[in-house]
């Protein structure tokens, strides 16, 4: 979507598909930070962005094994917005489809799945799609998988997937949040044990971190098992526990950390998840997702107005985008390896990491993580031009 309103910006003709009748998806990507903000302020639409209903997170912190830390601070970033702004990701969609169409180029598929690619002569020249009206074919000069870690688009392909490994799946859930509760979007950690809870005002959108594999069995020991784990792990938790009533309460993420050998085809080219799944360690996939598809709309906008479009160009986009994101995966499965890893295979007590501790006594190091976490490697900047008139 934002790829599709820079290049529409830029006067190039789009079509985005949406294979569902809204954006109504529960547990995606929430997190919406300060360069992804920054990118609205260049636009020219960030206070109008901002008027969104969404909550401000200036600090990160957990608790691990009943010590409170603080992770990271955000309030020294070089952006105009010092914060993580959490936001329903469709609220996010819907905000770029309205501006869009004010361009004649935006244009938006609903319910309008692609199943295939059209190809000619080695070319990706389109897809085929599935609508409520049956099967249709759409031709482009390019066309860009940004479908998601699910990818029917790279599935296609063929294109050559590297799978870095994840030690750990996720099961997602909501658990009412009342006024006496902490304030923080916080993690627990407690031996063998991992819950994040992110703060969504009138509830907790709530991640419980389980080993790979593991939810089957889980599920076999019972929910009343799952409600007595989270109560131990997080007490003030312990009177809502019942809120979870079955299994259907709850949504299994199966995480795993992969990207593309290449990126693209003739034709072809994948970015965000599509190209590179992330671990939700940081909440940076949607960011990445974000930055890819402002460098690709940098590099891509000037050769699809001119119709001079090349191979070379597509390169030039992985060129751009494959050293970031090679740098935050290994950081990802560092952290999946050596801390997530080993706190879910461990049945003894734990104790604050010495990296940690050192957040605590020098809180300036906080700015390390937060402009990782804030910012990531490489932030891309509008460099495309708004093609006027609107419509």
């Amino acid at each position: 979507m934002m790829l599709g309103f820079l290049l529409a910006r830029a006067g190039v003709d789009v079509v985005i598909l949406e294979k569902h009748a809204d954006f109504l998806r529960d547990f995606r990507g929430d997190t919406i930070h300060p360069s992804t903000l920054e990118l609205m302020y260049e636009l020219g639409l960030l206070a109008e962005f901002l008027k969104r209903p969404h909550q401000q997170v200036t600090q990160l912190g957990a608790e691990i094994a009943n010590h409170p830390v603080r992770l990271a601070d955000f309030s020294h970033l070089p952006t105009h917005c010092k914060f993580l702004a959490l936001m329903p990701q469709w609220d996010f969609l819907n905000f770029l489809v309205e501006q869009g169409k004010r361009y004649s180029g935006f244009h938006v598929l609903m319910q309008t799945e692609a199943v295939g690619l059209l190809e000619e002569n080695g070319r990706v020249v389109g897809v085929k799609t599935k609508t409520v009206n049956g099967e249709m074919e759409i031709r482009a000069a390019l066309t860009v998988g940004a479908d998601g870690r699910g990818s029917i688009v790279r599935d296609r392909s063929g294109l050559e997937v590297i799978d870095l490994g994840a030690p750990m799946d996720i099961v997602w859930f909501r658990m009412s949040r009342h006024g006496s509760d902490p304030p923080q979007t916080l993690g627990y950690t407690q031996s063998g044990k991992i819950l994040v809870m992110i703060n969504r005002e009138d509830y907790w959108q709530s991640g419980y971190v389980i080993a790979k594999g593991a939810f089957d069995e889980i599920r076999n020991q019972g929910i009343e098992n799952f409600r007595r784990e989270l109560a131990d792990l997080v007490p003030f938790l312990s009177d809502r526990v019942s809120e979870l009533r079955d299994w259907k309460d709850v949504s299994l993420l199966t995480v795993k950390v992969d990207r593309l050998r290449k990126w693209w085809r003739p034709g072809l080219l994948c970015i965000g998840d599509a190209a590179h799944a992330m671990s939700p360690i940081g909440g940076v996939g949607i960011n990445l997702a974000i930055q890819d598809a402002v460098g690709a709309a940098n590099i891509l906008a000037p050769k699809l107005s001119a119709n001079q479009l090349t191979d070379r160009d597509l390169e030039a986009v992985q060129k751009r985008r494959e050293l970031p994101t090679r740098v935050t995966q290994k950081v990802q499965v560092l952290i999946q390896n050596n801390v997530i890893g080993r706190v879910l295979a461990s049945d003894h007590a734990l104790s604050v990491p010495w990296p940690i501790k050192l957040l605590q006594v020098w809180p300036a190091l906080r700015r390390i993580p937060a402009r990782a976490i804030g910012m990531g490697f490489r932030p891309e900047h509008i460099r495309t031009p708004e093609n006027l008139p609107h419509l």
